[in-house]
């Protein structure tokens, strides 16, 4: 571990320092933080903000004492690699916590349902009910779209609808939507799945209320005067259909003159506004309430936000290498057989 090359960076998502072990608590927050998220380094003995090496005196002792404080406080148990790093004239204590496949982890003090946190760049949130769901899911290997919506039938699909969307591909059979994950066996039942119910339910606003885009044009830099607004609250795909229409609307263009026509050009690249759009409904978590998609057209910029945290093991530098993560398997499958996404 180069601890030289740690001090260059900020804390964020991955990376924290901690001055000493004077608040235990904090301690131990990050760590079940980083095994529930996304792994990550805790640096005892730096100071934070400054990122000044003031050393750990005993640093034995020090190292003993994190080892028996997370074997007692946090459950079920993290094994953290514990190092220390000579620094100059002195030490500093390195925790280093990779992502666990136990997850959710949680402080016994406060209890399963209390005792669990996440990351959020630089901070601890403690987890929520649906967000311990959502670590449990990850844990078992599953995705929300593909749990069986027990509470339905295996007609609450709109076939019709299926069936013309397939179209331009092929006329899908009921053994087609059992691949694609769309229906799938409950105790012997044909029942249809989250993302069935997200892409073709009859009544999917009913089990999916918020599961829709709105998209505003703004006056100038910020939201405090909007020119228009619009909700697709429509199936996906046509959704999207009706976002990116709505995108291109009141998007500025350019003149491109020629030699006798004019050509109009979109200013926005209009690949990087596709495939912001689509990937926004691919991967969003729709097991979060109240939190629609948005679209933010302003006079420099577009701002496209979907809800959920990325997906748990996934930090930014793994996007920037071109590592990818599908939170919603059956959106996917759907959205690559319609050749919406690569």
């Amino acid at each position: 571990m180069d601890l030289v090359e740690i001090l260059t960076r900020p804390a964020g998502k991955t990376l924290e320092f901690k001055r000493d072990l004077s608040s235990p608590e904090g301690v131990l927050k990050t760590l079940v933080a980083f095994a529930d998220t996304a792994g990550g380094t805790l640096l005892v003995g730096v100071e934070d903000h400054t990122r000044n090496v003031r050393g750990v005196p005993y640093a034995l002792d020090v190292e003993e004492r994190i080892a028996n404080i997370v074997s007692d406080s946090i459950a079920p148990r993290l094994l953290p690699e514990i190092d220390i790093l000579p620094r100059r004239r002195t030490q500093v204590i390195a925790i280093q916590m990779h992502p666990s496949a136990a997850r959710p982890h949680y402080l016994k003090r406060e209890g399963a349902e209390s005792g669990a946190y996440v990351r959020v760049g630089s901070t601890n949130r403690r987890a929520d009910a649906e967000m311990l769901q959502e670590l449990r899911r990850t844990a078992r290997g599953e995705n929300y779209d593909e749990q069986p919506k027990v509470d339905v039938d295996s007609e609450a699909p709109d076939f019709r609808a299926a069936s013309e969307s397939f179209k331009p591909l092929r006329t899908p059979r009921r053994r087609d939507l059992v691949t694609l994950r769309l229906l799938a066996t409950q105790q012997g039942h044909t029942v249809p799945t989250g993302g069935g119910m997200l892409l073709f339910g009859r009544e999917r606003e009913r089990h999916f209320p918020d599961a829709s885009i709105q998209a505003g044009r703004f006056d100038g830099l910020d939201k405090s005067r909007i020119l228009e607004r619009a909700e697709f609250r429509n199936p996906p795909v046509g959704a999207i259909e009706d976002a990116i229409a709505f995108i291109e609307k009141h998007s500025p263009y350019s003149a491109d003159i020629g030699r006798v026509r004019r050509t109009d050009c979109w200013n926005l690249p209009p690949v990087a506004v596709r495939q912001a759009v689509i990937y926004a409904v691919a991967h969003a978590d729709y097991a979060q309430r109240g939190a629609p998609i948005r679209i933010s057209i302003f006079d420099d910029r577009l701002e496209i936000e979907n809800p959920g945290l990325l997906p748990f093991g996934l930090t930014i530098a793994d996007l920037e290498h071109g590592i990818s993560k599908l939170r919603n398997r059956v959106i996917g499958r759907v959205f690559h057989a319609f050749g919406l996404i690569e």
